[in-house]
């Protein structure tokens, strides 16, 4: 990934500046990851009978 790459994802994601400088490259990867799967529409999601079965 390249510099300007990753700073269009942090403004997608809508992290300013100032709160990158208190974030690793890990981390916004890592909220950039929960953010996609947030939006992606699962088939089918478990209940709570079906955690049990498991």
């Amino acid at each position: 990934m390249t510099t300007p790459l990753f700073l269009l994802r942090c403004l997608q994601i809508g992290l300013s500046l100032d709160e990158l400088d208190l974030l690793t490259i890990g981390m916004v990867t890592e909220i950039a990851i929960e953010r996609a799967n947030d939006e992606y529409d699962y088939c089918y999601i478990a209940d709570q009978q079906t955690m049990d079965e498991f």
